[in-house]
Formats: C-alpha cells, structure tokens, sequence
C-alpha cells in the first residue's frame, strides 16, 4: 500500500500494512471502516484482536489529532506494519517529522519484561534493517492501554499511557522540523531487507540461489565473496591451484560467505568435463561440524540425496576419496569451515581406523592433495575463526595448511590468498602469497546492531584458572556499559520456570523465531534442577528439527524440553537462548575454576588443556542468541559466586 495523495485507497491486501494515511484522513475515518482494512490485511483475526482494534483505533485517532507541528497534515498513520520477509507486525508506526515512532499496544496496566524487549526489538531492528530509516531516529513506544502513567524511560523503551502518547510524540519530535518520510518509500517491500539467520539464508540460497540484500550487511561480506569470485576465475583461465583463508571475528558472516561462494551461478561455466563422463559439481561446502551439516542438509533436503549435494561432512567426505586413490573429485571448488580447527594427523587416524597406515595424514593435507586430482585447476576456501576449539585434536591451527601446501605434489602451482594479519604463517615458506584485506571480516553481524558481544564474552571468560585457593585483588570490572551491545538482551535468573515464560513472552507473536535450552556437556549439576544434559539425552536430539521445526513439532527448540551442548550449538544459532550455567566452570575466590567439570578419559587431556575447553564452551554458549540470551544459575551454593560475577559484570536480573 502507498499512498500519493489524502485522497489515495487506505488498505489492501498486498501491502505491507493493514492501513496507512496522512494523520488528517486517519483521524477523520470512522473507526470502523480502519478496523476492516485490518480485518482483510490479517490472516486468522481471533474475536479478541478485533476488540483490542475496536479498543485502540479511537484513542490512537484521538491522540494523533492532538499532535501539531509545522508539517502536522504530512505526519503519517501506519497500522498493523508488517515487517518484509519476517512474520512480525507492529502494531502503529507513526512517521513524525524527520523521526519514526514504532507503537507496541498492550491491553494491561502493567508491561512484562517481554513486552519492553519486543517493542524495543521492533526499533532495534528498523535502525538496523530499514532504509529510511538509517539517518533518522527511530524511538520505541510501549502502549499499556489500561495504564494512566506519564511517559517513563524503562530500558531502550518509552512507557507510557495512552493518554500521554500526544505530549510523549511532540516531545520526541520537539527539536526537529524536517519533514517525515513518504509513506510509500517506507512501506516498500524492499526497504526493510533484515540480515537472515544461517538458516534462513541456507533456504534462500537453495530456493533462489541468492541471499537477501541487506543494508550495511552486504558491503562487509560482498568483497569476500567478489575475491573469491575473482580468484576462481584466475584459477580456470591459467590452471593454477589456489587457497584462500578468509578470517573473521564470531558473528562476522564466514559462514554466510562461503555458501555464497558454492552457491555462485558462475562457476557452472568453469567446470572441466570428467573422463569418466559423470557430470562435474561446481563446489562443495563441507564441515566437520556434524550439527552444521545435518541442520544445512535438513534444510536443504529437498535437493535430493538428503541435503548432500551442497553439503557434506568432512569425514564422509574423505571416506569417499582418501582410500580410493584413483576417484577424481567432481567439485573445482571447496570450502572448508572452521579451517583453524582441522584434525591433526593424530586425530584423523584415530576418526579413520580403516585407512591402510600410510595414508593417514592431516585433514589439511589430505584436501590439498583432493584438489590436486582435480583436472586443471581447483580452488580451497578455508574459513577461520577464533577461540572456539571444542573437540581434542583441534590443536594444530593454522601452520597445518601451511605445511599441506609445501608438502604437496606441485607446490608451485599454488598461491596462498589471505588477510596479512595472518602472514606470520607463511613467512619464509618460499610459498606465493597474496594479502588481501577483503578476506578479513572484522565486522559482527549475526547480533543486529550489537557489535562488541564477542568482545564482552572474551572479557567475562578472560580470568586465568586459578593456581591456589587463595583470593587475588579484583582488577576493574568491565561491564555492559562498556561495550556495543545496544538492542541485546542479557538475562539472569535463578528460576527457569520465569526464563522459559519470558520466551514464550517474548516471541508469542513470532511463530517463525527459535528458542531453546543449552547447556555445558562437562556439567554435573544442572540435571538436577530441570535441564537434562546427559549424553543419552543430547544424543537423542535431531538437531534438523530441532532448530527448524515450529510449535506444531514435538522435536522442536521451541519446546524448551529438549536439551543442547556446546556440540549441537556451534556454528549455529538461535533468535534467543537459555544457557543454564553449570558447575564445570565457576568462579571460585575470584577466578574461573573448572575443579567440578567430568572427567576427560584417561590420556585424552594430553591432547589439549580441559580448562581452555571449557572457556571455550562456555564462548560458544554465551553467543547463539540474536537477541540475546538468559543466563539459568541454578539456586546452589557452588554459584553463588558465578551469579555475582555475572551480575557485575552487567547482567541484569529478570524479575517479574
């Protein structure tokens, strides 16, 4: 719907809200005539929202008749917004001078905690997503219709009631006289483009082929994806061999980046025949995170072969090629994620028992002579991150791709792209090398417009494990306030019952948003206050449904009954967590201790220091949710410390 004149059509059935006029034709409309529009916009109206329209459209028209400015006839009336490409609605935006006023309404007296952070969420996610709204306010509104309150400041949100949204909306707008947006530039489908999650851009990319535009999203991934291309293109015309290692902080998009790269349309025109006549793949994502693939392949299974076709595991991958010497791979193209985290030569013979002795090598080596096979040229994207090694023998790091390279059989066929940051890995190598700053990702995106919640977990988890029991001298505490985490929420609680009704809450209006429980798997204690942990249990998860599934699935997340470790939730990711913090690391006379985590088997931890992993977990738990994340302290002693950690640090309790 977009209107060019007072004299345009108000509602209809393709727009994107249910009515939307100047304030004169709004306040003038009979109320009735506004509550059909909605009636016809809305899908499955209940009897109780159409009383709670009959209830607000009155006093929303009463009160924008009350607003008066220099350019009052331009301000605009938007009712029932729905946000492209997602299933929320806003219940009223106003657009006010040069400012968007986004209006949650609430039939109570009192506001939840869960109705400030929706509303707040709508704001958050206009600033971040909306193209008109990039260099315009955009305040957040929350309504209780039963409240008699003057306006009040609870968060990131205006609380105020009804009676007071007149003086609140002239308020907000005092100091400006720019004239609003035009209602049918901020009603567009493509203004809103919202950043999607995993997901939501693996079933884009395999429906469309293509990920939604996002605005500021695309100009920090595009120029990954653009070299890749390039490189690709070099590598057919001049049949060369190349490895590109693409870094990025959690969050940044690495993921993102390289499905793109296996998805692109342009490598289907570089592939070289195969002697054996099969037809060529052009690339291939694989991983040796098993949650990953089987999500990836659960969403993309419509492709035929369970998913496979895009997406592999990296172990199934070599068990297919690795013993038999003779296969040539279909692909040109691979993409290796979490390439800082691959198996050591140790390692890949203990996952490989079947392999003859002299084959076993590490899973880099092993892929650089994969790419080899392949006729004329190939192309190995390895995607780094940071700080997230989970599993034992995920200790060799980086050097092991340098050493694949000057191993292989043709060395000097290959060329090393890479950010320089990383150039200390290949220095004195002999090798060709290339830096290239676009292979860097340094920009948080999976957090909206929270850009330093990586830098906040890193502070919280930094203590050293404590060498004695003897209390050391507290330095300065950072808190939130000291980080980029605006629109994020971080809970705490000791009562999961009010954590799970918060989230219920929370996205009771969003049937398309995931939420669920995760907790340490090195945990002991949590089982014993409602979270079941245990191996039998997290085994038994089918994490495809679990983080894909809605309401109507038994072996949905949204459920909050079943159960994920740090294993399940790497590399993934949900709207909103649970973390229920266990007893495998707690602050203990000031410093991180994990003295009460199970045990490893005997000789495993040779492998890799068990108080790193556990930091490391607890990295992986603390950054799943887009929104944020409740934090559960179970009501024991052993956490008393914990808790008051995370609350000076910033956390803030959730309360009724």
């Amino acid at each position: 719907m977009t209107e060019s004149d007072d004299n345009s059509e108000t509602c209809s059935p393709e727009s994107t809200a249910g009515w939307g006029s100047r304030f004169p034709r709004f306040i003038e409309t009979h109320p009735r005539v506004i509550r059909k529009c909605l009636e016809s916009f809305v899908d499955d109206v209940s009897g109780s929202q159409v009383r709670a329209w009959d209830d607000a459209i009155p006093v929303l028209q009463k009160e924008a008749g009350e607003v008066s400015g220099a350019h009052a006839k331009e301000y605009t009336a938007i009712l029932e917004y729905r946000l492209p490409l997602e299933s929320r609605r806003a219940d009223a935006v106003f657009l006010v001078s040069d400012a968007i006023i986004v209006l949650e309404l609430k039939g109570k007296s009192l506001p939840s905690q869960a109705d400030i952070d929706q509303a707040a969420a709508y704001a958050r996610d206009l600033r971040a997503y909306h193209r008109e709204c990039q260099t315009r306010p955009v305040h957040a509104v929350l309504v209780p219709m039963q409240a008699t309150s003057c306006p009040q400041r609870r968060d990131d949100v205006w609380v105020t009631g009804p009676r007071w949204l007149d003086t609140l909306v002239r308020d907000l707008t005092a100091t400006s006289t720019a004239e609003p947006p035009a209602i049918g530039a901020f009603l567009s489908a493509d203004a809103y483009r919202p950043l999607p999650s995993l997901i939501q851009a693996a079933r884009e990319l395999f429906h469309s082929g293509e990920v939604r535009e996002v605005w500021k999203a695309r100009a920090v991934t595009d120029p990954a994806v653009n070299a890749i291309a390039a490189i690709a293109h070099e590598a057919a015309r001049t049949k060369t061999r190349h490895l590109i290692l693409v870094t990025g902080v959690p969050g940044s998009g690495k993921t993102l980046v390289g499905m793109r790269a296996v998805h692109a349309h342009f490598l289907d025109d570089l592939a070289v025949p195969r002697a054996n006549g099969k037809p060529a793949a052009a690339a291939l994502f694989l991983s040796g995170n098993g949650p990953l693939v089987q999500v990836l392949q659960y969403v993309m299974r419509g492709a035929g072969g369970g998913g496979r076709a895009f997406v592999r595991h990296i172990k199934d991958y070599l068990d297919s090629y690795v013993p038999r010497t003779e296969k040539e791979p279909p692909e040109h193209l691979l993409v290796f994620d979490e390439a800082q985290r691959a198996f050591t030569p140790d390692k890949v013979r203990d996952l490989h028992k079947t392999w003859p002795g002299h084959l076993v090598k590490s899973e880099p080596q092993h892929f650089i002579d994969l790419c080899e096979r392949m006729p004329e040229w190939s192309v190995l994207v390895g995607l780094i991150g940071s700080g997230q090694e989970i599993h034992l023998g995920e200790e060799g790091g980086l050097a092991q791709w340098r050493h694949a390279v000057e191993n292989c059989k043709e060395p000097n066929r290959w060329t090393v792209h890479a950010p320089a940051l990383i150039e200390e890995i290949f220095a004195g190598s002999g090798l060709a090398t290339r830096w290239n700053l676009a292979l860097n990702l340094d920009t948080e995106l999976r957090f909206h417009a929270a850009a330093e919640l990586h830098g906040l977990v890193a502070d919280l988890l930094a203590a050293p494990e404590a060498p004695s029991a003897e209390p050391v001298v507290a330095e300065p505490l950072r808190s939130l306030r000291d980080y980029d985490v605006t629109g994020l929420r971080l809970w705490v609680t000791r009562d999961l019952d009010r954590a799970k009704q918060y989230l219920r809450d929370r996205y009771a209006e969003q049937p398309d948003a995931r939420f669920g429980l995760l907790a340490s798997s090195r945990d002991k204690l949590v089982q014993a206050y409602g979270v079941d942990n245990s191996w039998q249990a997290t085994q038994a998860v089918r994490l495809g449904p679990w983080y894909t599934d809605g309401d109507e699935s038994p072996r949905s997340c949204r459920r909050m009954e079943a159960c994920v470790t740090e294993f399940g939730a790497q590399g993934l990711e949900l709207d909103m967590a649970i973390l229920a913090w266990g007893s495998d690391l707690v602050r203990d006379n000031g410093r991180w201790s994990n003295s009460r985590a199970r045990r490893y088997k005997p000789g495993a931890v040779e492998l890799k220091d068990p108080y790193q992993l556990r930091i490391n977990a607890y990295r992986v738990l603390l950054t799943r949710g887009r929104d944020g994340t409740v934090v559960f302290v179970p009501p024991a002693r052993e956490l008393d410390e914990t808790w008051a950690h995370l609350m000076a640090r910033g956390f803030r309790e959730l309360k009724d």
